[in-house]
């Protein structure tokens, strides 16, 4: 079956902690919250890969790596995502796109895409940086009256200095996803 791989940007614990406690600001919401050790933003979704593809993947990202310098990263607000999609699907914490966001998704998105066949690649659409905080159960939301329904609009103000990247490999088992690194890079264009 091969890997399930992506390339991320994981954080630094007190920022997984600040996003993991949105959680209790919403009790009534129908939702499985995602994993403190999860919480990351993905930057590029891979898909199942052999071991020779996950190399060839670890080997790119390094030369990604070294063209890109250390940047901040900026989470603005949680709301319901994906946008306008109704019923929501998930609780996101949203982020701003910045010039060196958009620069580094794109090489790793130009890269990767000669290396892995197009068909894996299709979670890949509009990038609007984001990290999943819960995934709705849609049919217990659509037993809720409308009134039920919490509105989700908060501004948050975390920035999060981005000095690596992480390859990732998820394993998905009964009680959710495991994700293991397996390479980090450093960004270190100076």
């Amino acid at each position: 079956m091969g890997n399930r791989i992506f390339i991320a940007i994981n954080f630094p614990k007190n920022i997984r902690e600040k996003l993991y406690r949105t959680k209790d600001e919403y009790l009534d919401l129908p939702c499985k919250w995602t994993r403190r050790d999860n919480l990351h933003l993905t930057l590029f979704f891979l898909g199942n890969l052999k071991d020779e593809e996950v190399l060839a993947t670890c080997q790119t990202v390094e030369e990604i790596g070294k063209k890109h310098s250390p940047f901040t990263l900026e989470l603005n607000n949680i709301s319901f995502g994906p946008p306008k999609k109704m019923p929501p699907r998930m609780v996101w914490a949203n982020g701003l796109p910045s010039k060196e966001l958009t620069s580094l998704k794109n090489d790793l998105e130009n890269s990767l895409y000669e290396k892995v066949p197009a068909e894996m690649n299709e979670e890949n659409h509009a990038f609007s940086p984001h990290v999943t905080l819960a995934r709705i159960k849609e049919w217990q939301l659509k037993q809720m009256e409308i009134e039920e329904i919490p509105i989700i609009d908060k501004d948050i103000n975390l920035k999060i200095l981005v000095s690596s990247i992480e390859v990732m490999a998820s394993e998905l088992k009964k009680e959710g996803p495991e994700y293991t690194v397996l390479a980090s890079i450093g960004l270190s264009f100076t």
